[in-house]
């Protein structure tokens, strides 16, 4: 279990207490947001009158499709060949995934069931409301938790079922077909999530009475931010405790990569599985959800009176979702038949080019299709001034989906295995060891931060530009025109999501590629005396051992960088999405106390104090994951060192058990810590002052974003250093490899804890901002509201306190 102890017991105790006296309130504003009729909203697309219900009808059979194809593609991969040597570790890492994600089950559950306490308390016991209504509110809430909890579910099992396969597939002498195996795996997860996510979506809209909706919605994010947080933050820690653990083993004992050994092994692959499917698809979930919620709210809310452009707009939203499915299959078939013409019978090609193709012609075809399905949708709505709304607003979506693709080649840049920065690493690492290594891969994290932080800048600034034409500004009421950039910047958020099944296809490539890697070595496939049977009966040709292990390096090295390409772009949509949803709490200032619009001014001392306690906040959770890892990791090289057996050829699955308990315990154990103060702070602050808060909830995302990005890309950099050392070098065993090894275990928690794990931190924060706010707001007792509020603080801070002295490295053990 999460809450495991005394301290856990008495952390579950107080969120526990605090929501229940809360609950009175926490739904109050939320619950009120009204959505227009969708059932009267009528598009004349190509002269023909089409109704908004059948436009999201049909979203919801092209989400079903979506996810036949996604199940079909599981099934294809699992029918592929592999040998059992293979299947046999697939399983054993499947097996220590189950358990993993079972107690994460476990603390998602007991965080629902404070959730549903709340909410019968409030609409059963205060509002009267009838069990049936509160039934769909609290369906809701389960929808958003099981959906970033199922997906999770389902890209580790694919996952853990393709790399064996993609092993195997080494084997047949033709590399492409492991760079096949792990995209099937990746667009498996990437359509079934987005699928999965948008069919809630619309069956909420188009079949919840529309009193309901606004509960409904804000209870499904809330349940899938959770979700999302849980997962990501523990699988970040957990991963790269064990990832260090493993890898320090080469210094140490100097052992080969994924050596039998090392019981360290097994648990990195859980880890790959914990940290890079689990974590990234339960947040991909909740960044399609949050997003497409924020933006909801914000036409709810700024279009109250003008239910019918707020209608249009809404169903105009959602069927660019449906789009971005169908957009995503064409375009992964197009690239598996260029893929095919241009690598098929190729032994040596560059692995990322398959996926760069696949990324910039899904941006292409989603563009097109944006421009063509806006036209058919709102060209009928009146042009004002010199640009039609419909042009309008498929440019600003663009700016986003042009990110998509943009950001992911400025990550390379600083990351792939054949850019200057990757290379200058090596160089520096080999006159100057470890410490050279280090100091090149900080400053690539550095001016990464600057070139990615520029482009979100220029995209957001033409979408700023355009959104001050006349089409967009007439669509806001005289009360909210400063709105209307707002509302552009939903947008771009929300454009950064057009290719979501190829963003998430090519995120998840990576743990099957590093998986299939450490399976080949696992196995011991090259002593296998059936080895050159089973594979000349798969491909009809004597394997090549040698020129398999280059092709699942090169492979390795590739997913290593799509991995980096794929977190800035998560990061920038929660930044950039942030702004979305903190209109919501200006909107409550302005309609209860007037004038919020002037005190939100940077000369105002509030939002000031707020900026600066939001970069505090983000750089103690820098520190808090990053000491979670410190101290698992240290566990785990303690008793590696203490239990490895050198003299047999294979550890025993016992210790390597153990060194999956270690990395559980020590992941729970930051995840508590780290909840615990983001709730509170969230509570205290807003207690103390909203204005105060809005400048907290502006920093944390700012220094978030520059931080995250910092964070990712030295971690790429550092890890793909090592890559190139070990694969284009051949030198392994070398003061150069070991120097590349160092800098690279300073690099996992950077790359794969704090900066992945921002993301959901920064929507969460401001989603239950949202409430949060609205709790302060409504209570009239100044005295008692500051009596909360330093409560609330006194108890966040205890645990920043702990999370380093109740985690820190004993002087012993």
């Amino acid at each position: 279990m999460m809450f495991k102890g005394k301290l856990g017991f008495l952390s579950f105790f107080i969120i526990s207490a605090i929501l229940f006296v809360l609950a009175p309130m926490a739904f109050a504003g939320e619950a009120d947001i009204e959505l227009p009729d969708l059932t009267a909203v009528v598009f004349n697309i190509f002269g023909s009158p089409v109704g908004g219900l059948t436009i999201l009808n049909v979203g919801l059979v092209v989400c079903i499709i979506g996810m036949a194809f996604g199940l079909m593609q599981y099934t294809q991969t699992k029918s592929l060949p592999a040998h059992k040597s293979m299947l046999d570790v697939s399983n054993t890492i499947w097996e220590t995934c189950k358990t993993y994600v079972i107690q994460q089950g476990k603390f998602l559950a007991a965080l629902w069931i404070l959730i549903a306490a709340c909410i019968l308390y409030y609409f059963v016991g205060l509002q009267g409301k009838g069990m049936g209504d509160v039934s769909m509110i609290l369906a809701a809430s389960i929808l958003g938790i099981l959906g970033s909890y199922g997906v999770a579910w389902f890209g580790i099992r694919i996952n853990t079922v393709a790399n064996s396969r993609a092993a195997f597939a080494s084997l047949s002498g033709k590399p492409l077909n492991i760079v096949d195996i792990c995209l099937r795996s990746g667009m498996s997860v990437g359509l079934v999530l987005v699928s999965i996510e948008l069919f809630f979506m619309l069956a909420i809209l188009a079949y919840i009475p529309p009193a309901l909706i606004g509960p409904c919605f804000i209870g499904f994010a809330i349940g899938e931010s959770l979700g999302a947080s849980a997962l990501r933050i523990c699988g970040g820690i957990f991963t790269k405790i064990a990832d260090i653990g493993s890898d320090l083993m080469k210094i140490i004992f100097h052992l080969p990569e994924d050596d039998p050994k090392n019981p360290g092994v097994i648990a990195d692959c859980t880890g790959d599985n914990a940290g890079d499917s689990v974590g990234p698809t339960a947040d991909g979930f909740e960044t399609y959800g949050v997003t497409g919620v924020a933006l909801v709210t914000f036409l709810a809310l700024a279009m109250a009176g003008n239910p019918e452009m707020g209608g249009k707009l809404v169903i105009w939203i959602f069927a660019m979702r449906i789009m971005m499915v169908i957009t995503s299959l064409i375009s992964y078939f197009v690239n598996n038949a260029v893929s095919a013409s241009l690598f098929g019978d190729k032994k040596e090609f560059d692995f990322e080019h398959p996926l760069t193709n696949l990324v910039w012609i899904t941006s292409i075809v989603s563009i097109a299709i944006t421009f063509f399905a806006s036209h058919a949708l709102l060209a009928d709505v009146p042009p004002v001034g010199g640009i039609s709304l419909w042009l309008a607003l498929s440019i600003i979506i663009s700016c986003g989906t042009i990110a998509g693709a943009l950001i992911p080649e400025l990550t390379k840049v600083f990351t792939s295995t054949s850019s200057r920065h990757c290379a200058e690493v090596i160089d520096a690492s080999r006159q100057g060891g470890p410490s050279l290594n280090i100091l090149s891969g900080l400053v690539a994290g550095n001016f990464s931060a600057f070139w990615e932080g520029l482009a979100i800048l220029v995209l957001m600034l033409i979408a700023y530009l355009v959104s001050q034409s006349a089409s967009i500004m007439t669509l806001m009421p005289e009360a909210f025109q400063f709105a209307a950039p707002v509302f552009a910047f939903g947008l771009v958020a929300f454009g950064f999501l057009g290719m979501g099944p190829v963003t998430i296809a090519v995120d998840s490539f990576g743990p099957v590629s590093d998986n299939a890697q450490s399976i080949y070595e696992l196995s011991r496939i090259e002593v296998r005396p059936d080895a050159k049977e089973v594979v000349k009966k798969a491909y009809g040709k004597e394997p090549d051992f040698a020129l398999a292990k280059h092709f699942l390096e090169s492979c390795d090295g590739a997913g290593n960088t799509f991995k980096a390409t794929a977190k800035p772009v998560l990061i920038g949509t929660a930044v950039v999405g942030a702004t979305t949803m903190v209109f919501g709490i200006i909107i409550l200032l302005e309609n209860l106390f007037g004038g919020a619009i002037a005190k939100l001014s940077l000369v105002q001392p509030e939002i000031i104090l707020g900026l600066l306690m939001g970069g505090a906040v983000i750089y103690w959770f820098c520190g808090a994951s990053t000491q979670a890892v410190v101290t698992g990791a240290y566990r785990a090289v303690v008793f590696i060192k203490e239990n490895i057996n050198l003299d047999k050829e294979e550890a025993d699955i016992k210790d390597s058990k153990e060194i999956v308990k270690i990395c559980t315990i020590y992941a729970q154990k930051g995840m508590v810590n780290i909840f615990i103060v983001i709730f509170f702070m969230a509570l205290a602050l807003s207690f103390f002052n909203p204005y105060f808060f809005i400048g907290y909830l502006i920093g944390i995302a700012f220094f978030g974003l520059y931080q995250a990005i910092f964070m990712a890309n030295a971690g790429g950099c550092w890890d793909n250093a090592k890559k190139i050392v070990e694969v284009d070098l051949a030198e392994k065993n070398t003061p150069l490899h070991e120097a590349s090894v160092v800098g690279d275990t300073v690099g996992d928690p950077f790359k794969d804890t704090s900066s992945v794990s921002l993301n959901p931190v920064i929507k969460f924060t401001t989603l239950f901002g949202l409430l949060a706010t609205e709790i302060a707001v409504t209570m009239t007792n100044q005295g008692l509201k500051l009596g909360l509020a330093s409560v609330f603080f006194v108890i966040a801070l205890i645990f920043v306190y702990r999370s380093f002295y109740g985690m820190r490295i004993a002087e012993k053990g």
